[in-house]
């Protein structure tokens, strides 16, 4: 005769869940990746920024070369605004804000150029160091670390 129990030795018992210790375990080990892993992330998220900047700063400047030889001109005026690309040189205003909503400012050149296309970084004031330094067009200044 076969009985309609199953033996208990070949019956396996279903969890239904984690342990408490399991899960203090998978949450400090969740908490230490973080911890360690999120500070590089956010610095490289206000690098990612300053990069950006550059670069935008960097396609303002080609399109301000580019009006200028569209006028045959040589140098900017002094009552020379960046709005004045709108909107044959660039798309709209908001190409004129850096990746913090502040506006890029032209300057008088610095080291031979004519002119500088400046963000003035996450504080949007001039100087400062870090993700407030100012951030000019041209190359990149080297990182040391």
């Amino acid at each position: 005769m076969h009985s309609t129990q199953p033996r208990k030795s070949t019956q396996r018992r279903l969890r239904r869940g984690f342990s408490l210790i399991e899960v203090i375990v998978a949450v400090t080990i969740i908490a230490i990746f973080a911890g360690l892993i999120a500070p590089q992330l956010l610095k490289r998220l206000s690098g990612a920024k300053q990069d950006q900047a550059r670069t935008e700063a960097n396609a303002i400047a080609a399109q301000v070369k580019i009006f200028l030889t569209n006028k045959h001109e040589t140098s900017l005026g002094t009552d020379f605004e960046l709005s004045n690309l709108v909107p044959e040189y660039l798309e709209s205003e908001d190409d004129l804000l850096d990746p913090w909503g502040n506006k890029y400012a032209i300057l008088e050149g610095t080291n031979g150029r004519d002119f500088d296309i400046v963000s003035y970084g996450k504080d949007g004031t001039p100087g400062g160091e870090g993700e407030n330094g100012d951030i000019t067009h041209g190359k990149a200044p080297k990182k040391t670390e």
